[in-house]
């Protein structure tokens, strides 16, 4: 039989505050992602956001895109249900399109994002708005990328609209 240990597991310390050491780079990065949440409507973007942060584990990132998907007016329900989004009726044809094609780039080692995941999603966008959309999605995992290997600490974000 298992048992499962209901004590929280200690959280490791910030490895390295990228933005305390390397301002530059962070505020370059910074600049990609302002220009990528100009061009991908908000809601569609926090969808992204979220998405790629539950597939690759980074806690900081799905706090984060959660509370501002909330702030920016996404319901609870959506949220609870992104991660089954194929399975969940809530969703429109465009939100489908660019959660797959969340989910192929994300794990691109082993989808190569299949050409029907790339034409669905060209189906529903122009191609200046499918360009935005690849954007988020390789922005966010880039993010991701820095949160989970510098530790950041999950749960203290706050949305600036809040």
């Amino acid at each position: 039989m298992t048992t499962i240990d209901n004590e929280a597991a200690p959280v490791e310390q910030e490895r390295l505050s990228l933005g305390a050491v390397a301002p530059k780079l962070q505020h370059a990065y910074l600049h990609l992602e302002n220009a990528v949440r100009a061009a991908v409507d908000p809601t569609l973007y926090e969808l992204i956001k979220t998405r790629a942060s539950q597939i690759n584990g980074c806690a900081y990132c799905v706090d984060m895109h959660t509370k501002d998907a909330r702030a920016a007016g996404e319901t609870e329900q959506r949220l609870y249900l992104l991660s089954a989004w194929e399975e969940a009726p809530l969703y429109t044809e465009r939100e489908r399109a660019a959660l797959a094609l969340t989910e192929a780039v994300t794990l691109v080692a082993g989808t190569h994002v299949p050409s029907a995941v790339w034409d669905r999603a060209a189906a529903q966008f122009t191609p200046e708005e499918l360009a935005g959309v690849l954007m988020a999605i390789v922005a966010i995992n880039g993010w991701n990328r820095m949160a989970i290997s510098t530790r950041t600490p999950a749960g203290v974000y706050q949305p600036a609209h809040s």
